[in-house]
């Protein structure tokens, strides 16, 4: 709809030009205004006009052009429409030469010859079918660039799609292997462990299949996070999450930051009072400053790796293009991942 509006508006301003350069002809003449005469010498010619714009616009260019490639017989027709109908214009004017043709030795004009009339109508004619290619070019090109632009929409939005089942599924499996152990060990806390996986699978399933979401439930979903992986760990896991700004406020793109947390669960020291891990979120009406530090575990060698980092980083990339800053310092004892966004 917004395409055939913006191909009328076009078509409207170029026609509503063309009819206001013959409004202002009209007052500039010297000549009295004559109904006859205007009827034979613009409204005729101008069907004459409107007839060659159109027959190159709708038939020629996308048949020979666009559709078979038939450059050299496109060439050729333009030049003998170029050179016929000038002809039959100037044709018609003789036979019309009263209400057209100005050839009075008393008029204010100055002496027309058919040679000279031939020439302007084979310049009126060539603007109307150059007129007509840069509109249908320019046209085409805009959808062309409408259509590559909604392709690049469709496919970033299946490879976002992509990245977020895959990290579904990497989030659940090191959860479930999480709650294994606690079955596994017959803990205790084994059913607050499933009931705490309940209330974060519901956020990813339910609660995130938005643009974006708002930033406290973001946090609230690192904050159950948090208690599972405390659940966890018999020997207490040790965690500082410091908020501040205005968290309440923002947007951002759900799951983006839970990756980071679960990296520091999975590779870090987290039962050591001393070296917590430490989460530090901090916003404001632009800026989203996000960071997750944690004392290596020199024992903890996953071979594997995982999807985790680098699919969030390949997001960032998608959503937040030139909008983000991501700092990994990975230093003998410690990590430390630090993400800015321009939210």
């Amino acid at each position: 709809m917004k395409k055939n509006r913006g191909v009328l508006l076009l078509h409207g301003l170029f026609w509503s030009v063309m009819l206001l350069l013959i409004i202002i002809g009209i007052f500039l003449d010297e000549e009295k205004f004559n109904v006859k005469d205007f009827f034979y010498g613009t409204v005729i010619f101008g069907i004459i006009n409107i007839s060659l714009f159109y027959i190159n616009y709708i038939i020629l260019i996308p048949q020979l052009v666009e559709k078979k490639k038939r450059y050299f017989i496109y060439v050729l027709i333009f030049i003998v429409l170029l050179g016929l109908v000038p002809l039959l214009k100037t044709t018609l004017t003789i036979l019309f030469r009263d209400h057209v043709f100005v050839n009075l030795k008393n008029s204010k004009k100055p002496e027309l010859t058919v040679t000279t009339y031939y020439f302007a109508q084979v310049f009126i004619c060539g603007f109307f079918l150059v007129s007509s290619c840069i509109i249908k070019f320019t046209i085409d090109w805009f959808n062309s660039e409408r259509i590559q632009r909604n392709l690049e929409s469709e496919r970033r939005e299946m490879e976002l799609q992509f990245l977020k089942s895959q990290l579904n599924p990497h989030f659940l499996f090191n959860s479930l292997n999480n709650i294994y152990s606690l079955a596994y060990q017959k803990s205790d806390k084994t059913a607050d462990a499933i009931m705490k996986l309940s209330e974060i699978m519901r956020y990813m399933i339910y609660e995130s299949n938005t643009p974006t979401v708002s930033l406290s439930k973001e946090v609230d979903y690192l904050k159950s996070y948090i208690e599972l992986q405390k659940i966890r760990f018999k020997d207490g896991a040790y965690v500082e999450m410091n908020l501040n700004g205005e968290i309440d406020d923002q947007k951002i793109v759900p799951l983006m930051l839970i990756s980071f947390v679960e990296n520091a669960f999975k590779h870090g020291v987290v039962n050591d009072p001393e070296e917590p891990i430490k989460i530090n979120i901090i916003a404001n009406q632009k800026i989203l400053h996000f960071s997750v530090i944690n004392k290596k575990n020199q024992q903890n060698k996953d071979a594997q790796g995982g999807v985790g980092l680098p699919n969030v980083e390949r997001r960032l990339q998608l959503i937040y293009p030139d909008r983000y800053k991501l700092n990994v310092v990975n230093s003998a004892t410690h990590y430390n991942c630090e993400l800015m966004i321009d939210i």
